[in-house]
């Protein structure tokens, strides 16, 4: 059996009591601001995984959602979403309207909500170069780009 990485996105930071009882039943590695954790799940599917994790888990944390940390080998990371059961209906009904499974469906409004917010971040990077460039030399605004992109992670941020 394979070892699946996978991320536990919470719904609120955890306690140090909250944290300390749970990474009893598993190794959990927690962000600096414990909203988030990382573990390591033994599964024979990143799908099986991600549904053990949910069990073991589910209801002693405010687990929003638990993610694949890796991409699989067709490139997409799994996602795991446990859905009120209003939520669950109207997903089931919005579905079956669209002729799809629920699983496609939310599938397919994922990919068109991720794919608008990166062209509105393309839009919002263009209005702020065109900005730069209002008040600047592309030669210079290069310069700045090249002194920030080489600075050490330790430095000041640009």
């Amino acid at each position: 059996m394979a070892h699946h990485a996978l991320e536990i996105t919470l719904t609120r930071p955890l306690t140090v009591a909250e944290l300390h009882h749970a990474a009893r039943t598993m190794p959990l590695a927690p962000n600096r601001d414990a909203t988030r954790l990382m573990t390591v799940v033994r599964a024979r599917t990143p799908g099986k995984a991600l549904t053990r994790l949910r069990r073991q888990i589910g209801t002693r944390l405010p687990v929003d959602v638990i993610t694949t940390h890796y991409p699989d080998r067709s490139g997409k990371v799994l996602l795991n979403v446990a859905f009120t059961p209003a939520a669950h209906t109207a997903l089931k009904a919005a579905a079956d309207q669209a002729a799809q499974t629920p699983q496609r469906f939310l599938e397919l409004a994922v990919h068109q909500a991720l794919a608008q917010h990166a062209a509105a971040e393309v839009d919002r990077l263009e209005r702020a170069m065109q900005h730069l460039l209002a008040h600047t030399t592309p030669a210079h605004l290069l310069t700045a780009v090249g002194h920030c992109l080489t600075r050490t992670s330790g430095a000041a941020p640009c």
